[in-house]
């Protein structure tokens, strides 16, 4: 009961206090919303651009391998990759034939080339040949038309499903299905045209064209190296599918017991892990930025906490000398430090995000603005607005009241 009526009523004088110098409140509110702001537009920009890499990771098929002769991540000598055999088809019908965890397993081929149609060109395209189920393999997803199928491929056809980019640079203003194109000088049909991806790591996903994987060794060579996606049933399978996977690719490869594995096999976590080491300094550096800019904030609310001590210095001695607790002076002023500090840090919190709304409007940086970043950010500037309140409300407490008395 003491304990509320302490703190209803130094809530009373903190707000009056706050009316009798709104300059000084309105600087310090500025100040601890300066940091506040900084600190929440780069916490912002960094959900966004976590978020944004998620959904692009996703699009590689959360639960799906690929095997390959290269390394997502290289980390030793190219040349060691680049020396491994290329597989082979056959190589491909023995994880077709054994992956037991397997729902799909599609190859993909590919090679950079122009795409065009009458007089618009789309430059270095990534054409990738594959079979009906790269779909399952790497979730892309089909906007309009239709994907490849089983008979496209045994049949050889000269059909292609264009992505996002090449669709809009080669059709600006009319529908690509059943339109004729030419890669690389040869003819090929639109027959379907996937949904928009967006760039992972530099690579855009939507600068691509895919088309049949044997009317691409048909067409583009026959000896060119391919990798083996397959997509598994569950993600909590991936570990497992991973150690069938490698005996099964060992045998078909002719890899000797007491040799190394001469292959990698791939999955989109190792892109997350090299994301983190990325962009780990990056964001540690940014959000050591924010913070020092809040310090600097709430070393403000200190030193204007520490002029209010000193000019109230005789009413403190009046309500001591009346009867008034340490603990009752104390609250006062941290309700007063808590008070200015939750004010900036809301005006802080608004500008924060806005301004990171607008960074990701203008520039390529994405943003994210979660409701539990608004909560953190008036919270966090209320905790600085304490810390910093302890000392000036401690000192105030702790005055002798008759020397209070005296003080002019």
């Amino acid at each position: 009961m003491r304990a509320r009526i302490d703190i209803l009523e130094g809530s009373k004088i903190a707000i009056s206090s706050l009316r009798a110098n709104r300059l000084r409140a309105g600087l310090t509110m500025l100040g601890i919303g300066i940091g506040v702001a900084t600190l929440l537009a780069i916490i912002g920009i960094i959900q966004g651009l976590n978020s944004s890499f998620a959904r692009q990771l996703a699009g590689l098929g959360s639960s799906s391998l690929w095997v390959s002769k290269f390394p997502w991540v290289i980390k030793g000598d190219w040349w060691e990759y680049k020396n491994r055999k290329d597989f082979t088809v056959a190589q491909l019908a023995s994880v077709r034939a054994q992956a037991t965890f397997a729902t799909a397993v599609a190859p993909s081929v590919g090679k950079m080339a122009d795409v065009n149609f009458l007089n618009e060109q789309v430059s270095a395209v990534q054409i990738s040949g594959t079979t009906e189920e790269y779909l399952q393999v790497s979730a892309v997803e089909v906007f309009s038309g239709r994907f490849l199928t089983e008979a496209d491929n045994d049949n050889i056809r000269s059909v292609a499903v264009i992505g996002a980019d090449v669709a809009s640079g080669l059709f600006p203003r009319s529908d690509p299905v059943g339109a004729k194109v030419k890669i690389d000088g040869r003819p090929f049909q639109v027959v379907g045209v996937l949904a928009r991806r967006g760039n992972i790591f530099d690579f855009n996903q939507d600068l691509v064209t895919l088309i049949p994987f044997n009317t691409f060794k048909e067409y583009f060579g026959k000896g060119r190296g391919f990798s083996i996606g397959i997509g598994i049933e569950r993600p909590d399978q991936l570990n497992d599918a991973e150690d069938q996977l490698t005996g099964i690719v060992r045998r078909a490869r002719g890899t000797p017991p007491d040799k190394p594995d001469d292959f990698s096999i791939n999955r989109p976590e190792q892109l997350a892990e090299t994301y983190r080491q990325l962009t780990g300094a990056l964001y540690g550096v940014a959000s050591g930025v924010g913070l020092i800019t809040l310090l600097v904030g709430g070393i403000g609310i200190m030193n204007i906490m520490l002029v209010s001590v000193r000019e109230r210095t005789r009413e403190i001695g009046v309500r001591r000398a009346l009867g008034a607790r340490k603990r009752t002076i104390i609250i006062q002023f941290l309700i007063e430090a808590a008070t200015v500090s939750a004010i900036g840090g809301t005006l802080g919190t608004l500008v924060g995000l806005g301004t990171a709304k607008v960074i990701s409007e203008i520039t390529p940086l994405a943003a994210d603005v979660k409701p539990l970043t608004v909560l953190f950010g008036i919270l966090f500037a209320a905790v600085v607005g304490l810390l910093f309140g302890i000392w000036p409300a401690a000192r105030a407490a702790n005055l002798d009241p008759v020397e209070a008395l005296r003080y002019e």
